[in-house]
């Protein structure tokens, strides 16, 4: 499957990403965000939610570990597993209810659940790059590679990368 790099040079650009990642998002796939503190991970997925509607406050779920945006028939779950100190609480948690075919589910700190999650459509990664980041995409389906093909118009300059 097809892997992405694209330089971000500032938050605008983020969103913009979000935004072209919104287009190809489709009920019953999963993304998952990897990133250190501070990455953009959440800025990422705001550019998603106001690109497909949402007009109000759209926070890091870092606390209250999700955050649930009805928008038509589709459903984005935006999933921070940080505070997890195990996989285990997958379990308990009663998130696996949010992985349904009429959800999109938006997820940080994935490794936090060491395999639990179902796999991933796309897999975004978020690092520093000087004043802003470098995201890597890596498709891992075919509704991946739809979305990783909206990034790639969206940015024209990225590097495809093997």
């Amino acid at each position: 499957m097809r892997i992405l790099i694209v330089d971000l040079p500032d938050a605008a650009a983020t969103l913009r990403a979000g935004s072209a990642l919104a287009a190809a998002l489709v009920g019953g796939m999963v993304v998952t965000l990897a990133g250190d503190l501070g990455a953009g991970k959440t800025t990422l997925v705001r550019g998603v939610l106001r690109a497909r509607g949402v007009a109000g406050p759209i926070k890091s779920p870092t606390y209250a570990l999700v955050e649930h945006y009805p928008l038509s028939s589709i459903y984005f779950y935006h999933i921070d597993f940080y505070r997890f100190n195990d996989p285990e609480e997958w379990e308990t948690s009663g998130l696996p209810e949010c992985f349904r075919n009429d959800s999109v589910c938006l997820i940080e700190w994935p490794q936090r659940v060491a395999g639990r999650l179902p796999p991933a459509d796309v897999a975004l990664t978020l690092a520093p790059a000087g004043d802003g980041r470098t995201l890597t995409a890596r498709a891992a389906s075919a509704a991946g590679e739809r979305c990783v093909a909206a990034i790639d118009h969206a940015f024209p300059a990225a590097t495809p990368a093997t």
